[in-house]
């Protein structure tokens, strides 16, 4: 490596030296660099680039095979919402350059050079597998988000639009928000009850509206009770 792109690279990446240098290492082990496998090229090309529709496809047969779960899917929906903003917002914020803006490899897919870190792609694929895990009935399809959160995320280091550690940090900030909507169900399914319980009370000792059919007046109910 020559001694000008290791300097951009010291001035661009944020870690410890130990932690900057084990990243580059492992993305030099894993990436494409300048002479790609031909075929293996091809498969994480197709991998990086359409994985993300596989996901979308998982989450609409759990929507339509497993009525019993849709309200818990929708609200998986939102976490990666969550996952995908703050994953956004954090790269803009820290700004790390991706290794094809450093000439450390090739982009073999047309990618924008804005701030790598923490990838999109993992942080949202790996809050749905982990929101998934929660709910025994989703564990298989959880294990396959999982899977293919993995393989995705090797394949966008192949193709070099992200370092390793980009693609820990999306678990990383994938694990926290699960962390919170595992806290927000807890909370609903501890709450909720007992609100809905206390409305229904509440209703129940309003007195009837004289108005609505069947109902007595208020009067005759008064004379009864004194009888």
């Amino acid at each position: 490596m020559h001694e000008h792109t290791i300097h951009a690279v010291d001035t661009a990446l944020a870690y410890h030296p130990r932690m900057q240098a084990l990243n580059i290492s492992l993305f030099q082990w894993l990436a494409a660099g300048n002479t790609p496998h031909p075929q293996l090229l091809w498969l994480a090309t197709v991998i990086a680039e359409g994985a993300s529709w596989t996901c979308v496809a998982i989450m609409g047969w759990v929507a339509w095979r497993l009525p019993p779960q849709r309200a818990y899917a929708a609200g998986t929906l939102v976490a990666a919402g969550v996952a995908a903003l703050t994953a956004h917002a954090l790269a803009d914020a820290i700004n790390l350059s991706r290794p094809f803006a450093l000439g450390l490899s090739p982009a073999h897919i047309v990618h924008g050079a804005r701030g790598s870190l923490p990838s999109a792609h993992a942080s949202v694929m790996f809050t749905v597998a982990l929101i998934f895990c929660m709910r025994p009935a989703l564990r298989i399809a959880a294990l396959a988000m999982f899977a293919i959160a993995m393989v995705t995320g090797w394949a966008r280091v192949y193709v070099g639009v992200h370092f390793p550690f980009d693609i820990v940090a999306g678990l990383l900030l994938a694990a926290a928000i699960t962390a919170v909507f595992w806290v927000l169900v807890r909370w609903s399914q501890r709450f909720l009850p007992r609100l809905v319980r206390d409305s229904a009370e509440t209703a129940a000792a309003r007195p009837t509206d004289p108005a609505k059919p069947g109902a007595a007046p208020l009067e005759a109910r008064a004379a009864v009770s004194h009888a």
